[in-house]
């Protein structure tokens, strides 16, 4: 079969999978039609947001599906009147049986993580925020239990110490179009050999799971290791952000709330008086960890502020002397 003659559904939602659908189409796969999430309202305006694979496909004339349930009969029927022979799904929703056994060729996942490292939500995010060196893109055949099935292929990259959270979305997003494109060419081939997940798992080894990151997630704990707390930032960087609350004096209200944006390991030794939180006197905003090192927060977000540098929001405080993160 020619690529032309391959008959593909295309599954997904964020700027992630636009890439990827975008290679298919450069590359003149048969794209049959695109599956997103319905619009809805955001920001304050409560405007109808669009995803971003939703404008792709009205920009290049792609036909569209966006249903509320996806075992809706209607969107079923439609869904199988393309006559599709492959699903390509990508950061969407979890399928149904009904829908992903639907092709004859089946339905793959492109995951963001070399799994079974890092199954769930959140992949991107844990790597980073775990302190791993490396990660990775995966392409695997859908089965009943989510980010479960048989892999197809992998691809790694590094991660460095510099990179945050969008850093690392960004590599894997252009490494998983190549992926994604690659494994399609090989399913054309018919050279497949996939291998169960329970096949790269050591002895007893279980799943490293990445679940949704919640506020409270996000929530700095000055008593950890300052290496954790900046891989925490890290992970979280520039969205959906770590955030922490200061204090001055005997209060027990907050004086700012702050999203932590960036951060920088030092090398300034901690003093045993130096409680986890302390703020170190001097020009840059120093905060003392539960390991007895500094960590510096170069860039913030103050709660309804433009985001600036630790030094600038230090000058803007008149007396820092019994300021503290809790």
């Amino acid at each position: 079969m020619k690529k032309e003659d391959l008959r593909i559904v295309f599954l997904g939602t964020p700027e992630f999978a636009v890439e990827s659908l975008d290679r298919l189409v450069t590359e003149s796969f048969n794209v049959v039609g695109v599956v997103t999430m319905p619009d809805k309202p955001a920001g304050r305006g409560h405007k109808m947001f669009q995803s971003p694979v939703k404008q792709y496909a009205l920009e290049h004339g792609l036909r569209l599906m966006q249903p509320v349930k996806l075992k809706d009969p209607a969107f079923v029927e439609e869904l199988r009147s393309l006559d599709a022979d492959l699903f390509i799904v990508i950061a969407f929703r979890m399928l149904p049986e009904i829908v992903w056994q639907m092709p004859r060729l089946g339905t793959f996942n492109l995951h963001a993580s070399l799994l079974p490292r890092y199954r769930g939500a959140a992949p991107i995010n844990w790597a980073v925020i775990n302190g791993d060196k490396e990660t990775g893109v995966t392409t695997f055949f859908l089965k009943h239990e989510i980010d479960t099935g048989d892999i197809i292929q992998q691809e790694r990259v590094e991660i460095l110490d510099t990179d945050n959270v969008g850093d690392v979305h960004d590599k894997l997003m252009h490494l998983g179009a190549s992926l994604t494109v690659d494994t399609v060419n090989h399913i054309l081939a018919g050279d497949l050999s996939p291998i169960p997940q329970s096949a790269l798992l050591n002895n007893d080894a279980e799943p490293t799971p990445a679940p949704k990151i919640f506020k409270e997630t996000c929530r700095i704990d000055w008593t950890r290791p300052a290496l954790e707390i900046h891989n925490l930032v890290r992970g979280l960087s520039p969205y959906p952000c770590a955030w922490t609350e200061l204090f001055t004096g005997e209060s027990e209200t907050p004086a700012y709330n702050i999203k932590v944006i960036e951060t920088e390991l030092t090398d300034i030794p901690g003093e045993e008086s130096q409680a986890p939180g302390s703020i170190r006197k001097g020009k840059h905003l120093d905060i003392f960890c539960g390991d007895g090192k500094c960590l510096r927060v170069k860039q913030l977000q103050p709660s309804g502020k433009k985001p600036m540098g630790g030094k600038d929001f230090l000058n803007g405080i008149a007396d820092t002397s019994t300021l503290y993160a809790r």
